[in-house]
Protein backbone atom coordinates (compact mmCIF):
# COMPACT_ATOMS: atom_id res chain seq x y z
CA UNK A 1 0.00 0.00 0.00
CA UNK A 2 1.04 3.71 -1.10
CA UNK A 3 1.63 6.19 1.42
CA UNK A 4 1.63 9.85 1.07
CA UNK A 5 2.63 12.52 3.97
CA UNK A 6 1.50 15.89 2.77
CA UNK A 7 3.86 18.54 3.36
CA UNK A 8 3.41 22.33 4.94
CA UNK A 9 -0.90 22.98 5.86
CA UNK A 10 -2.16 20.02 3.33
CA UNK A 11 -3.94 17.57 4.44
CA UNK A 12 -4.89 13.65 2.55
CA UNK A 13 -8.68 13.32 1.87
CA UNK A 14 -10.41 9.98 0.53
CA UNK A 15 -13.66 11.26 -0.89
CA UNK A 16 -16.93 9.54 0.46
CA UNK A 17 -18.86 8.88 -2.78
CA UNK A 18 -22.74 8.64 -3.08
CA UNK A 19 -24.18 5.83 -3.10
CA UNK A 20 -25.58 4.46 -7.05
CA UNK A 21 -29.10 7.28 -7.02
CA UNK A 22 -31.83 5.95 -8.75
CA UNK A 23 -34.35 8.35 -9.95
CA UNK A 24 -37.65 7.00 -11.43
CA UNK A 25 -35.94 3.51 -11.79
CA UNK A 26 -33.19 5.17 -13.76
CA UNK A 27 -29.98 4.79 -12.92
CA UNK A 28 -27.50 7.71 -13.20
CA UNK A 29 -24.01 6.33 -14.06
CA UNK A 30 -20.85 7.46 -13.10
CA UNK A 31 -20.27 10.57 -14.92
CA UNK A 32 -23.42 12.45 -14.32
CA UNK A 33 -23.09 11.66 -10.45
CA UNK A 34 -22.17 15.09 -8.39
CA UNK A 35 -18.44 15.31 -7.51
CA UNK A 36 -18.21 14.19 -3.59
CA UNK A 37 -18.39 16.77 -1.13
CA UNK A 38 -17.91 14.97 1.87
CA UNK A 39 -14.41 13.17 3.24
CA UNK A 40 -12.20 11.43 5.45
CA UNK A 41 -9.41 13.10 6.95
CA UNK A 42 -6.81 10.23 5.73
CA UNK A 43 -2.98 11.90 6.94
CA UNK A 44 -2.01 15.68 8.21
CA UNK A 45 0.97 17.01 7.04
CA UNK A 46 3.82 18.99 8.82
CA UNK A 47 1.51 22.23 9.85
CA UNK A 48 1.59 25.95 8.86
CA UNK A 49 3.82 28.15 10.21
CA UNK A 50 3.00 31.70 10.83
CA UNK A 51 4.50 34.97 10.35
CA UNK A 52 6.39 34.65 13.41
CA UNK A 53 8.01 31.18 12.78
CA UNK A 54 5.51 29.36 15.27
CA UNK A 55 4.07 26.40 14.03
CA UNK A 56 0.40 26.80 13.95
CA UNK A 57 -2.09 23.75 15.17
CA UNK A 58 -4.39 21.61 12.61
CA UNK A 59 -8.21 22.55 13.22
CA UNK A 60 -8.68 18.67 11.72
CA UNK A 61 -7.35 15.28 12.54
CA UNK A 62 -7.38 12.06 11.18
CA UNK A 63 -10.53 10.19 11.21
CA UNK A 64 -12.49 13.76 10.96
CA UNK A 65 -15.35 13.50 7.83
CA UNK A 66 -15.16 17.02 6.51
CA UNK A 67 -17.27 18.88 4.09
CA UNK A 68 -14.82 20.15 0.95
CA UNK A 69 -15.47 22.24 -2.11
CA UNK A 70 -16.48 20.35 -5.39
CA UNK A 71 -13.18 21.27 -7.82
CA UNK A 72 -10.97 21.99 -4.95
CA UNK A 73 -7.31 19.77 -4.58
CA UNK A 74 -5.43 17.89 -6.17
CA UNK A 75 -6.75 14.23 -7.47
CA UNK A 76 -4.28 11.66 -6.65
CA UNK A 77 -4.60 7.84 -7.19
CA UNK A 78 -2.93 5.22 -3.98
CA UNK A 79 -3.82 1.94 -4.82
CA UNK A 80 -6.93 2.25 -7.44
CA UNK A 81 -8.30 4.44 -4.91
CA UNK A 82 -9.17 8.26 -5.71
CA UNK A 83 -7.54 10.75 -3.28
CA UNK A 84 -7.46 14.60 -2.70
CA UNK A 85 -4.73 16.87 -1.45
CA UNK A 86 -5.80 19.53 0.19
CA UNK A 87 -5.21 22.80 1.99
CA UNK A 88 -6.54 23.19 5.35
CA UNK A 89 -8.09 25.97 4.97
CA UNK A 90 -9.47 25.23 1.85
CA UNK A 91 -12.15 22.35 4.12
CA UNK A 92 -15.19 24.22 4.55
CA UNK A 93 -16.09 22.33 8.19
CA UNK A 94 -16.07 19.02 10.21
CA UNK A 95 -19.32 16.79 10.55
CA UNK A 96 -20.24 15.69 13.61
Amino acid sequence: MAHIKPLGDRVLVQPIEEKETKKGGIIIPDTAKEKPQEGKIIALGTGRVDENGKKVAFEVKKGDRVLIPKYGGTEIKLDDETHLLIKEEDILGIIE
